[in-house]
Protein backbone atom coordinates (compact mmCIF):
# COMPACT_ATOMS: atom_id res chain seq x y z
CA UNK A 1 0.00 0.00 0.00
CA UNK A 2 1.19 3.52 -0.79
CA UNK A 3 0.83 6.30 1.77
CA UNK A 4 -1.92 8.80 0.84
CA UNK A 5 -0.71 11.80 -1.14
CA UNK A 6 -1.74 15.38 -0.54
CA UNK A 7 -3.27 17.44 -3.34
CA UNK A 8 0.01 19.37 -3.45
CA UNK A 9 2.04 16.18 -3.93
CA UNK A 10 -0.22 14.99 -6.74
CA UNK A 11 0.05 18.37 -8.45
CA UNK A 12 3.83 18.24 -8.09
CA UNK A 13 3.77 14.88 -9.89
CA UNK A 14 1.57 16.31 -12.63
CA UNK A 15 3.94 19.23 -13.12
CA UNK A 16 7.05 17.07 -12.84
CA UNK A 17 5.60 14.49 -15.20
CA UNK A 18 4.90 17.16 -17.79
CA UNK A 19 8.49 18.37 -17.50
CA UNK A 20 9.77 14.81 -17.88
CA UNK A 21 7.56 14.17 -20.90
CA UNK A 22 8.78 17.37 -22.53
CA UNK A 23 12.44 16.50 -21.95
CA UNK A 24 12.02 13.03 -23.48
CA UNK A 25 10.06 14.38 -26.46
CA UNK A 26 12.83 16.91 -27.10
CA UNK A 27 15.49 14.23 -26.57
CA UNK A 28 13.97 12.07 -29.30
CA UNK A 29 14.50 14.94 -31.75
CA UNK A 30 17.95 15.82 -30.38
CA UNK A 31 19.69 12.44 -30.62
CA UNK A 32 21.56 11.85 -33.90
CA UNK A 33 24.18 9.44 -35.25
CA UNK A 34 27.66 10.61 -34.25
CA UNK A 35 26.66 11.71 -30.76
CA UNK A 36 27.80 9.77 -27.73
CA UNK A 37 26.09 8.90 -24.47
CA UNK A 38 28.07 11.40 -22.41
CA UNK A 39 26.94 14.25 -24.66
CA UNK A 40 23.32 13.15 -24.31
CA UNK A 41 23.67 12.82 -20.54
CA UNK A 42 25.05 16.36 -20.27
CA UNK A 43 22.23 17.72 -22.46
CA UNK A 44 19.58 15.98 -20.36
CA UNK A 45 21.11 17.28 -17.12
CA UNK A 46 21.01 20.83 -18.48
CA UNK A 47 17.35 20.41 -19.50
CA UNK A 48 16.38 19.03 -16.08
CA UNK A 49 17.94 22.01 -14.32
CA UNK A 50 16.41 24.46 -16.83
CA UNK A 51 12.96 23.23 -15.81
CA UNK A 52 13.67 23.56 -12.08
CA UNK A 53 13.85 19.82 -11.42
CA UNK A 54 16.70 17.59 -10.23
CA UNK A 55 18.07 14.27 -11.60
CA UNK A 56 16.85 11.47 -9.32
CA UNK A 57 19.53 9.04 -10.50
CA UNK A 58 22.19 11.30 -9.00
CA UNK A 59 20.64 11.18 -5.50
CA UNK A 60 22.47 9.11 -2.82
CA UNK A 61 20.07 6.29 -3.68
CA UNK A 62 20.54 4.99 -6.35
CA UNK A 63 23.80 6.97 -6.93
CA UNK A 64 23.79 6.08 -10.63
CA UNK A 65 26.78 7.30 -12.72
CA UNK A 66 24.64 9.51 -14.94
CA UNK A 67 21.36 11.42 -15.01
CA UNK A 68 19.72 9.11 -17.58
CA UNK A 69 19.99 5.41 -18.40
CA UNK A 70 21.10 4.81 -22.00
CA UNK A 71 20.83 1.18 -23.12
CA UNK A 72 22.12 0.25 -26.58
CA UNK A 73 20.97 -2.72 -28.71
CA UNK A 74 21.10 -5.89 -26.57
CA UNK A 75 21.39 -3.77 -23.41
CA UNK A 76 17.86 -3.74 -21.97
CA UNK A 77 17.93 -1.26 -19.08
CA UNK A 78 20.22 0.62 -16.67
CA UNK A 79 22.90 1.29 -19.27
CA UNK A 80 25.50 3.84 -18.13
CA UNK A 81 26.15 6.86 -20.40
CA UNK A 82 29.57 6.36 -22.04
CA UNK A 83 31.62 7.72 -24.93
CA UNK A 84 30.15 5.07 -27.25
CA UNK A 85 29.20 6.90 -30.46
CA UNK A 86 25.69 6.16 -31.69
CA UNK A 87 25.58 4.68 -35.17
CA UNK A 88 22.71 4.87 -37.61
CA UNK A 89 20.44 1.89 -36.95
CA UNK A 90 21.35 1.43 -33.28
CA UNK A 91 18.39 0.58 -31.02
CA UNK A 92 18.67 2.77 -27.92
CA UNK A 93 16.50 2.97 -24.82
CA UNK A 94 16.38 6.12 -22.71
CA UNK A 95 15.01 5.86 -19.14
CA UNK A 96 14.73 8.99 -17.00
CA UNK A 97 13.54 9.76 -13.46
CA UNK A 98 13.33 13.33 -12.19
CA UNK A 99 12.42 14.89 -8.86
CA UNK A 100 10.23 17.98 -8.80
CA UNK A 101 9.06 19.62 -5.58
CA UNK A 102 10.04 16.45 -3.72
CA UNK A 103 8.06 14.04 -5.93
CA UNK A 104 9.44 11.65 -8.54
CA UNK A 105 8.19 10.62 -11.97
CA UNK A 106 9.61 7.95 -14.28
CA UNK A 107 9.35 7.41 -18.04
CA UNK A 108 11.22 5.67 -20.86
CA UNK A 109 11.17 5.07 -24.60
CA UNK A 110 13.22 3.15 -27.17
CA UNK A 111 14.10 4.38 -30.66
CA UNK A 112 16.21 3.60 -33.69
CA UNK A 113 18.97 6.13 -34.22
CA UNK A 114 19.00 8.10 -37.48
CA UNK A 115 16.29 6.28 -39.41
CA UNK A 116 12.79 4.90 -39.24
CA UNK A 117 12.66 1.26 -38.10
CA UNK A 118 11.36 -1.49 -40.36
CA UNK A 119 10.77 -5.22 -40.27
CA UNK A 120 11.37 -7.05 -37.01
CA UNK A 121 12.71 -3.97 -35.23
CA UNK A 122 9.63 -1.94 -36.13
CA UNK A 123 7.54 -4.83 -34.83
CA UNK A 124 9.52 -4.90 -31.56
CA UNK A 125 9.19 -1.16 -30.95
CA UNK A 126 5.55 -0.88 -32.00
CA UNK A 127 4.32 -3.88 -30.04
CA UNK A 128 6.25 -3.01 -26.88
CA UNK A 129 4.83 0.51 -26.92
CA UNK A 130 1.37 -0.84 -27.73
CA UNK A 131 1.59 -3.18 -24.73
CA UNK A 132 2.29 -0.18 -22.49
CA UNK A 133 -0.94 1.48 -23.56
CA UNK A 134 -2.83 -1.80 -23.24
CA UNK A 135 -1.65 -1.95 -19.63
CA UNK A 136 -2.72 1.66 -19.07
CA UNK A 137 -6.13 0.99 -20.66
CA UNK A 138 -6.64 -1.91 -18.24
CA UNK A 139 -6.65 0.52 -15.31
CA UNK A 140 -10.31 1.21 -14.52
CA UNK A 141 -9.72 3.22 -11.36
CA UNK A 142 -10.15 2.21 -7.75
CA UNK A 143 -10.47 -1.57 -7.50
CA UNK A 144 -8.18 -2.40 -10.44
CA UNK A 145 -5.99 -5.43 -9.72
CA UNK A 146 -2.29 -5.43 -10.52
CA UNK A 147 -2.90 -8.63 -12.46
CA UNK A 148 -5.30 -6.78 -14.77
CA UNK A 149 -2.39 -4.63 -15.97
CA UNK A 150 0.04 -7.50 -16.35
CA UNK A 151 -2.48 -9.61 -18.25
CA UNK A 152 -3.11 -6.81 -20.74
CA UNK A 153 0.61 -6.22 -21.31
CA UNK A 154 1.34 -9.93 -21.62
CA UNK A 155 -1.46 -10.49 -24.14
CA UNK A 156 -0.02 -7.96 -26.60
CA UNK A 157 3.57 -9.19 -26.25
CA UNK A 158 2.59 -12.87 -26.40
CA UNK A 159 0.46 -12.40 -29.50
CA UNK A 160 3.38 -10.49 -31.04
CA UNK A 161 5.66 -13.46 -30.31
CA UNK A 162 8.11 -11.29 -28.37
CA UNK A 163 10.20 -12.36 -25.41
CA UNK A 164 8.61 -11.00 -22.21
CA UNK A 165 11.03 -9.87 -19.51
CA UNK A 166 9.68 -11.35 -16.27
CA UNK A 167 12.61 -10.70 -13.92
CA UNK A 168 12.13 -6.91 -14.02
CA UNK A 169 8.89 -5.14 -13.14
CA UNK A 170 7.13 -1.81 -13.04
CA UNK A 171 6.62 -0.26 -9.63
CA UNK A 172 5.06 2.38 -7.48
CA UNK A 173 6.69 5.80 -7.75
CA UNK A 174 6.17 9.21 -6.15
CA UNK A 175 7.57 9.81 -2.71
CA UNK A 176 10.38 7.41 -3.69
CA UNK A 177 11.70 6.18 -7.03
CA UNK A 178 10.79 2.58 -6.25
CA UNK A 179 7.97 1.82 -3.84
CA UNK A 180 5.07 -0.65 -3.60
CA UNK A 181 3.44 -2.16 -5.50
CA UNK A 182 5.46 -4.19 -8.00
CA UNK A 183 3.79 -4.14 -11.43
CA UNK A 184 4.84 -7.20 -13.50
CA UNK A 185 4.48 -7.34 -17.27
CA UNK A 186 2.50 -10.56 -17.04
CA UNK A 187 -0.34 -11.73 -14.86
CA UNK A 188 -3.90 -12.93 -14.54
CA UNK A 189 -6.95 -10.71 -14.43
CA UNK A 190 -8.52 -10.31 -11.02
CA UNK A 191 -5.37 -11.25 -9.10
CA UNK A 192 -2.71 -9.31 -7.22
CA UNK A 193 -2.90 -6.14 -5.17
CA UNK A 194 -5.76 -3.68 -5.58
CA UNK A 195 -5.10 -0.09 -6.67
CA UNK A 196 -6.93 2.91 -5.26
CA UNK A 197 -7.39 6.53 -6.28
CA UNK A 198 -4.26 8.54 -5.53
CA UNK A 199 -1.84 5.66 -6.14
CA UNK A 200 0.91 6.40 -8.66
CA UNK A 201 2.68 3.62 -10.55
CA UNK A 202 5.16 3.22 -13.39
CA UNK A 203 4.09 0.67 -15.99
CA UNK A 204 7.13 -0.38 -18.05
CA UNK A 205 6.91 -3.27 -20.52
CA UNK A 206 10.24 -4.72 -21.61
CA UNK A 207 10.47 -7.14 -24.51
CA UNK A 208 12.98 -8.80 -26.83
CA UNK A 209 13.22 -10.34 -30.28
CA UNK A 210 14.56 -13.47 -28.60
CA UNK A 211 14.42 -15.10 -25.20
CA UNK A 212 13.51 -13.83 -21.75
CA UNK A 213 16.87 -14.39 -20.04
CA UNK A 214 18.84 -11.38 -18.79
CA UNK A 215 22.07 -10.73 -16.90
CA UNK A 216 23.81 -7.82 -15.18
CA UNK A 217 27.19 -6.69 -16.53
CA UNK A 218 29.73 -7.47 -13.80
CA UNK A 219 32.17 -4.89 -15.13
CA UNK A 220 29.91 -1.91 -14.37
CA UNK A 221 27.37 -3.46 -11.99
CA UNK A 222 24.47 -1.67 -13.68
CA UNK A 223 23.80 -2.58 -17.31
CA UNK A 224 21.23 -5.35 -17.74
CA UNK A 225 21.35 -7.07 -21.13
CA UNK A 226 19.63 -9.95 -22.90
CA UNK A 227 21.37 -13.24 -22.28
CA UNK A 228 21.05 -14.34 -25.92
CA UNK A 229 22.18 -10.99 -27.35
CA UNK A 230 18.78 -10.26 -28.91
CA UNK A 231 17.58 -6.70 -29.42
CA UNK A 232 15.27 -5.30 -26.75
CA UNK A 233 12.87 -2.43 -26.08
CA UNK A 234 11.35 -0.65 -23.08
CA UNK A 235 8.53 1.88 -22.88
CA UNK A 236 7.28 3.43 -19.65
CA UNK A 237 4.85 5.98 -18.23
CA UNK A 238 4.00 7.09 -14.72
CA UNK A 239 0.24 7.11 -14.17
CA UNK A 240 -2.08 8.39 -11.44
CA UNK A 241 -4.98 6.13 -10.44
CA UNK A 242 -8.29 8.01 -10.33
CA UNK A 243 -11.69 6.90 -9.05
CA UNK A 244 -12.81 5.64 -12.45
CA UNK A 245 -9.65 5.39 -14.55
CA UNK A 246 -6.16 6.84 -14.66
CA UNK A 247 -4.18 9.84 -15.81
CA UNK A 248 -0.87 9.58 -17.69
CA UNK A 249 1.46 12.00 -15.92
CA UNK A 250 4.59 11.75 -18.08
CA UNK A 251 3.31 13.12 -21.38
CA UNK A 252 4.63 16.33 -22.92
Amino acid sequence: MQPPKTDEQIQAMRDGGRILGTILADLKKFVQPGMNGLEVDAWVEKEIKKHGATPTYKEPVPDFPGVICISVNEALVHGIPTDYVFEQGDIVGFDLVITYQGMKTDSAFTMMIGQEPSGAIKHLLNLTERSLYAGIDAVKGTGTHIGDIGAAVEKVLHEGKLGIIRDLVGHGVGNEMHMPPNVPNYGKKGTGGILRAGDTIAIEPMATLGGEGIYTDKSDGWTISTRDGSLSAQFEHTILITEDGCEILTQA
